[in-house]
C-alpha cells in the first residue's frame, strides 16, 4: 500500500517555538519524519514524502508547495481517480495518508489502520481535538478537507459519497506532536529517533511535584 506522508519544510512545528529554536524545530521535525517513514516501511507500506520543498530522504519525494488540503487532494486524484486501466466498477488500490508528526507511530498501530482500510472504503484515525492524523481510502470520490475538526468533516464526506467508513481508535496514531506539552508523550512512549533527539537536546521528565512535566536540563 502506498503511504503518503505530508511534510512541511516551511517553519516546521511553529507551535513548539516556546520550547525549541527554529533550527531545533527543523531537526526535531526531521526526526519525527524519519520515525514515521521507518514505521510505515516496517508495517509493509510504501512511503512517499509529500513535501513543500525537496527533502533528502531515502524514499520517494513529491514536491507540492500548495496548502495541505490541495496537495493531498491532488495526490488522491492521481491515485484514486479512474484511469484507462481501471474500469468504472473496479475499486482502485487503497492509499494511505499518515502525518509526519506522529512520533509514537509503530508498525503494529499502522498495521491496524491498513487492515481497517482494506475492509472499509475510508478508515480514519482521529487526532485529539477532532483532527485527522491518518487515513486509508479506496473510494474514488473521497477527498479531504483539513480545516477545523477535519475528522467530523471526513466522516461526513464519506457519508455523502456512500463510502463505508471506519474509525480507528489508536493512542499512538492519535497523538500528534504540536505543543510543548506533547513532548512528554514522546519521552514517555517514544521508541525511536524523536525521543532520542529530545534526550540529546537535554529534555527530561520531572515528576517531583506530583505530575509529570517536561524540563530542559
Amino acid at each position: 500500500m502506498e503511504v503518503i506522508v505530508p511534510f512541511s519544510t516551511d517553519r516546521p512545528k511553529s507551535r513548539l517555538s516556546d520550547a525549541l529554536s527554529p533550527d531545533e524545530r527543523a531537526g526535531f521535525a526531521r526526526a519525527m519524519l524519519d520515525d514515521v517513514l521507518d514505521a510505515v516501511s516496517a508495517a509493509g507500506g510504501e512511503p512517499r514524502v509529500l513535501a513543500t520543498d525537496p527533502v533528502d530522504v531515502d524514499r520517494p519525494v513529491t514536491v507540492d508547495d500548495r496548502p495541505l488540503t490541495d496537495a493531498v487532494n491532488a495526490a488522491l486524484d492521481a491515485r484514486l481517480g479512474h484511469d484507462d486501466e481501471t474500469g468504472p466498477d473496479e475499486a482502485p488500490e487503497p492509499v494511505a495518508v499518515v502525518m509526519a508528526d506522529l512520533a509514537l507511530a509503530t508498525p503494529a498501530a499502522l498495521g491496524r489502520l491498513f487492515a481497517a482500510g482494506r475492509e472499509a472504503d475510508v478508515a480514519v484515525v482521529p487526532g485529539r481535538g477532532g483532527g485527522t492524523n491518518a487515513f486509508v481510502a479506496s473510494h474514488p470520490d473521497f477527498r479531504v478537507d483539513y480545516h477545523g475538526a477535519s475528522y467530523l468533516d471526513h466522516r461526513e464526506i464519506a457519508a455523502e459519497i456512500g463510502a463505508a467508513f471506519a474509525a480507528v481508535d489508536s493512542q499512538r496514531l492519535g497523538t500528534d506532536v504540536d505543543e510543548p506539552v506533547d513532548l512528554a508523550e514522546v519521552l514517555i512512549h517514544g521508541e525511536g529517533r524523536s525521543a532520542a533527539w529530545l534526550r540529546e537536546a537535554g529534555f527530561a521528565l520531572d515528576a517531583s511535584e506530583g505530575r509529570v512535566t517536561v524540563v530542559r536540563e
